[in-house]
């Protein structure tokens, strides 16, 4: 079983943490993974830098731009991370954007995935139609769990649609602002969790966009299995370093 539906099937709430690749320093990255697991997080989102991306606020945009002028490319992330699972156990994705997935050619990228030990992809600009007809049969071929988004503005038969292509969690973006933009959730937000949670979907969800310290995850996760928080964690390395990252995810759990 792919390590993102065992995660899924334990009785807890779960932390995701999404961070850049080749952030703060190219090779920070492998650190920063195995730091955040002994810290108590359950998944762990690894950014493939990219230069437009389209669905990420001022922080992860700006921690995407300094991670390409340090020299992070796909191959040097599937470099800095060949050897993850000789000391890693929970599960890894990489959220990016499709054209240097595509430029790397999608069925090497999943074989390399596959490789290293990458549990699942989120790829926002993916649409799920597209997904369906001529990618989903060369993900699931090397164990790939494709993640898509929702927002409070995607229809319920939509919604369900993505329910059926899917087999691991949906990303349930908490507003149609880009990251990082929220400090609280309101009483739109809270109806919109509560929706989605009555509509008994198949797979579980898990909030992000706007999870920034523990009140945001607990509100997250009323209605949800988990939160993933991005822009925060980023702000804190940016501030506080590699080393503060321990107490970071404590003031979370």
């Amino acid at each position: 079983m792919n390590r993102i539906n065992q995660k899924l099937k334990e009785d807890k709430k779960i932390l995701s943490i999404y961070f850049s690749a080749g952030y703060p320093n190219l090779n920070d990255t492998v650190q920063i993974i195995q730091d955040l697991e002994k810290s108590g997080v359950d998944m762990i989102e690894i950014g493939l830098p990219f230069s437009d991306p389209l669905a990420d606020g001022p922080t992860i945009q700006e921690s995407s731009t300094q991670a390409l002028e340090n020299g992070m490319t796909t191959k040097l992330l599937f470099k800095q991370l060949e050897n993850i699972r000789q000391t890693l156990q929970i599960p890894l994705l990489i959220m990016g954007y499709f054209n240097p997935i595509l430029q790397y050619g999608i069925e090497n990228f999943c074989r390399k995935c596959q490789e290293i030990g990458i549990d699942g992809l989120i790829i926002p600009d993916l649409p799920v139609a597209i997904y369906a007809e001529n990618y989903k049969e060369t993900f699931e071929k090397h164990g790939l769990i494709n993640v898509f988004l929702i927002t409070p503005q995607t229809s319920d038969e939509r919604i369900r649609y993505i329910d059926s292509v899917s087999n691991g969690f949906i990303y349930m973006v908490s507003s149609a602002s880009v990251t990082g933009s929220s400090s609280e959730f309101g009483t739109i937000q809270t109806n919109y969790f509560k929706r989605i949670s009555e509509m008994n979907l198949k797979n579980p969800q898990i909030v992000g966009f706007g999870i920034n310290n523990k009140e945001t995850f607990n509100q997250a996760t009323e209605f949800a299995k988990g939160a993933i928080i991005g822009s925060a964690f980023i702000k804190n390395l940016t501030g506080n370093g590699v080393s503060s990252i321990s107490k970071f995810v404590s003031e979370i759990l």
